[in-house]
């Protein structure tokens, strides 16, 4: 799916891009760079269709997102600093 149509499909769920992504507790940064990709991953496809077709039933799916209780990803390190712990495991281990 090209980033314009899942643009369409935002706007057929009645919802934006920094709501869209906050609800399903991923970066907005994240669904932002689709766009230099020009290409949507699959499951977001997916999300934003089934949220399209479920406002067009007025299905209130916002709340039932609510209530999976999702958690967003925490980063662990950045670069090489989450490496060099792993090899000062090793080191000492052997």
């Amino acid at each position: 799916m090209t980033f314009i149509d899942f643009k369409k499909l935002l706007l057929d769920a009645d919802i934006t891009l920094p709501k869209f992504a906050n609800l399903i507790k991923v970066s907005d940064k994240n669904i932002q760079s689709y766009k230099n990709k020009c290409e949507v991953p699959n499951t977001i496809a997916v999300i934003a269709k089934s949220f399209a077709l479920m406002t067009a039933k007025e299905i209130n799916y916002k709340d039932h997102i609510k209530e999976l209780n999702l958690k967003k990803k925490k980063k662990e390190g950045s670069g090489f600093s989450c490496k060099k712990d792993k090899i000062t495991t090793i080191t000492t281990a052997t």
